[in-house]
């Protein structure tokens, strides 16, 4: 019941934001940039301070969840890790992977260079202050509730799409948790050949 949730509420998130966006074109139908994506400062796995020009010049696939998550997370930087190994490797090298946490207090920079690892070799995961978070967050209109917690043993809601977004930083779609790998390469290959 908890998971049918959580995909509502990431879904209804989305919805809210993207509205009637032609999602293929990264635009609304008024020919305006979709409001998904902007500024952020956060902290990688290494301890290095990054920002969204640290990203300029290559297409980004990004995930926004926590590494205490037990499903949906696991499932969708699998995702973006199995679609990545099915392009050539040249298309991949213009894809960069990046997992936003949405739970610094548990995602420490040394929590994130445990996790990395497990995904796709080049996966950047970020995190940061609350603030340095929420503010993320919120230029990619993610939805996130950390619990009123007592101790490390907690959920966390959170949307659960997969974003890409192009060179200059701008949206051009998103894919739903239960997105295959194959569908998403597919799209990825297309992005990359009209870009």
């Amino acid at each position: 019941m908890r998971l049918w949730v959580i995909g509502i509420a990431g879904v209804l998130a989305v919805a809210a934001v993207v509205g009637t966006m032609t999602i293929w074109q990264g635009t609304t139908t008024a020919g305006t940039k979709a409001l998904i994506g902007g500024p952020f400062s956060l902290v990688n796995q290494k301890g290095e301070r990054m920002t969204e020009e640290d990203f300029e010049g290559r297409f980004m696939i990004a995930y926004f969840g926590y590494t205490f998550c037990p499903d949906f997370c696991p499932l969708g930087l699998s995702t973006i890790t199995e679609a990545l190994e099915l392009l050539d490797e040249d298309q991949a090298d213009d894809i960069t992977p990046v997992f936003f946490s949405v739970d610094p207090a548990r995602d420490t920079v040394e929590q994130l260079a445990d996790y990395a690892p497990h995904f796709h070799p080049n996966l950047i995961a970020l995190t940061g202050t609350d603030e340095e978070v929420a503010a993320a967050a919120k230029a990619y209109r993610i939805y996130y509730s950390i619990p009123n917690k007592e101790g490390d043993d907690y959920a966390v809601d959170h949307s659960t799409f997969i974003y890409l977004m192009d060179p200059a930083g701008g949206y051009r779609t998103h894919f739903s948790h239960n997105a295959t790998p194959e569908e998403v390469a597919a799209r990825l290959e297309t992005e990359l050949k009209n870009h």
